[in-house]
C-alpha cells in the first residue's frame, strides 16, 4: 500500500472515530507503528489532520483549518517551544495568548491546568472553548480574516481593561540592534497592549526569526522576561544574553 492510499484510509478512519492513536491505525492499516508516525506527519503538512500526543484528531474545525494549513503548526520545532512555554502556566494563572501559531500550540497542554485565558485569537478559542478548566475572555474588535485575529483600536482597549500574570507572544523579527519587530501595525499593537498589562512576557520564536529586523519596531529587549527558542539560535543567542535577556534553548 503506497502512501496516497494510506492517507486515504487514515482520513476515513478518523472521520469516523474523530481521534485515534497511532498503535490503533497501525493495527486499522496493518502497517508499522514507524510508517503510521510518519504518514501522520506528512498529511498534517498539508493541514488535513492534527496532530495529537500518541496519535491525530480528525480536522472539523473549518476556523482551525486555514489557520493551521497557512501556519505549519504541526512543526516539531513549534511543538517543543509551545511545550516547555506551558510548562510555565500554573492553575490559577490569568494569561494573554497572542494570535500566532508557535502560541497556539501551547493549547494541547494547556487543557488539564484551570486557567483564565485572554486572547485576539479565534483558533485558540476553537481549540480551549470545551475545555471545562479553562475560562476564555476573546478580545472584542475588528476581525482580520486572513490571520484569524481580532486587530484594531477597540481591541487594544479592551486588553488595557485586563491584567495578566503572563503573556506568550510571538515575533516577526527580533536583534539586539532593534529589539523586536513586526510586518504589521496592526499585530505590533496587540503585543504591545500585552506586555504593557502581564506581569511577565515570555517570547516563543524559532531560530529563523532571531537576527532579522521586520518593517515596524514595537519594543526592546528588556520588554521580554525570556526567550523560549531552539537550538539552532544558539549561535544568535550570546548577544542577546549580553543585552541581558534570558534565553531558554529547547
Amino acid at each position: 500500500m503506497n502512501f496516497q492510499e494510506r492517507k486515504k484510509k487514515i482520513l476515513a478512519a478518523l472521520d469516523k472515530a474523530e481521534s485515534l492513536s497511532v498503535f490503533e491505525l497501525a493495527e486499522i492499516l496493518v502497517a508499522s507503528p514507524a510508517t503510521i508516525r510518519r504518514d501522520l506527519g506528512d498529511i498534517a503538512e498539508e493541514g488535513l489532520l492534527l496532530r495529537t500526543h500518541g496519535g491525530a484528531m480528525k480536522m472539523e474545525n473549518p476556523v482551525l483549518t486555514g489557520f493551521l494549513e497557512k501556519s505549519g503548526v504541526n512543526n516539531p520545532v513549534k511543538e517543543r517551544i509551545a511545550e516547555r512555554a506551558a510548562s510555565y502556566v500554573q492553575d490559577g494563572d490569568i494569561i494573554f495568548l497572542d494570535c500566532g501559531s508557535t502560541v497556539f500550540q501551547m493549547c494541547r497542554y494547556l487543557k488539564k491546568k484551570s486557567i483564565r485565558v485572554i486572547t485576539n485569537s479565534l483558533p485558540i478559542l476553537s481549540e480551549l472553548v470545551d475545555t471545562p478548566s479553562i475560562q476564555i475572555n476573546l478580545i472584542g474588535g475588528e476581525l482580520n480574516k486572513a490571520r484569524k485575529a481580532v486587530h484594531g483600536d477597540k481591541a487594544v482597549q479592551h486588553i488595557h481593561g485586563y491584567h495578566a500574570h503572563k503573556a506568550f507572544i510571538g515575533v516577526d523579527g527580533l536583534s539586539a540592534e532593534n529589539g523586536l519587530t513586526a510586518h504589521s501595525e496592526h499585530e505590533s499593537t496587540i503585543t504591545t497592549a500585552f506586555i504593557r498589562n502581564a506581569g511577565e512576557t515570555m517570547l516563543l520564536c524559532d531560530a529563523s526569526k532571531i537576527g532579522k529586523d521586520s518593517y515596524v519596531k514595537f519594543a526592546e529587549l528588556s520588554a521580554i522576561h525570556t526567550l523560549i527558542t531552539d537550538s539552532a539560535a544558539e549561535p544568535k543567542a550570546d548577544a542577546l544574553r549580553q543585552q541581558g535577556l534570558r534565553v531558554e534553548i529547547v
